[in-house]
């Protein structure tokens, strides 16, 4: 599988008759969601996200750090197997390849839309996503995200949350690739530095504008 910019995951439904308890537990999680985009303004955390090709044979583990400031600021920073930086400063979104010393830029519009880092780190939740509460698993309390428009990258996301505290993102892409972010060390409204979101090329890196 090639390498992955863009936060990638796959969120599976059960469908299923449920007591009321249940129902009120599944609503919760869109509750969660709902307050998490509202509420939760700054946020960082390291993760370990796991891709897995759509026949299910190959997966792909990488890890790192993700800080985010809304609206329209974040940046993952991986760190295993190789080293990728992803930054939004508001305007653009910068990928740096590391090893290859290669950077790309979009237009912050163009880049994320209706897309998972734009729901985590400003996008408008009502305007871009159908919402529906997912049956619990793994102990976390599940809410699917469907984007309106049909024309992304990918087809569904589920954000887990363990109460009000974000856990994990799982996203289905249109080409049935399934990965899933777990988060760990969340910290919520954390105080993060401006320059964190600040993005210099480095000296004789290759610069592709799209």
């Amino acid at each position: 599988m090639k390498r992955d910019c863009v936060v990638r995951a796959a969120a599976w439904l059960a469908c299923a008759l449920f007591t009321a308890a249940p129902l009120a537990a599944r609503a919760d999680a869109v509750e969660a969601l709902k307050s998490f985009v509202q509420d939760v303004k700054t946020g960082r955390a390291t993760f370990t996200q796991t891709v897995t090709s759509p026949d299910g044979g190959k997966t792909k583990t990488s890890s790192g750090s993700f800080e985010f400031a809304r609206p329209d600021r974040f940046r993952f920073a991986y760190t295993k197997p190789f080293e990728q930086l992803i930054v939004a400063d508001g305007q653009k979104v910068w990928i740096h390849d590391v090893d290859l010393n290669q950077v790309s830029s979009r237009k912050f519009s163009q880049a994320l839309g209706a897309t998972p880092a734009a729901l985590l780190a400003g996008g408008d939740l009502a305007r871009d996503f159908d919402l529906l509460p997912l049956p619990a698993k793994d102990g976390l309390e599940w809410a699917k995200a469907t984007p309106k428009a049909r024309d992304g990258a990918f087809e569904s996301m589920s954000i887990g949350f363990r109460g009000k505290q974000l856990a994990a993102v799982e996203i289905v892409d249109n080409f049935a690739q399934r990965s899933r972010l777990t988060f760990s060390q969340f910290t919520a409204n954390a105080e993060i530095a401006p320059q964190a979101f600040k993005f210099t090329v480095p000296k004789g890196a290759d610069v592709l504008e799209q």
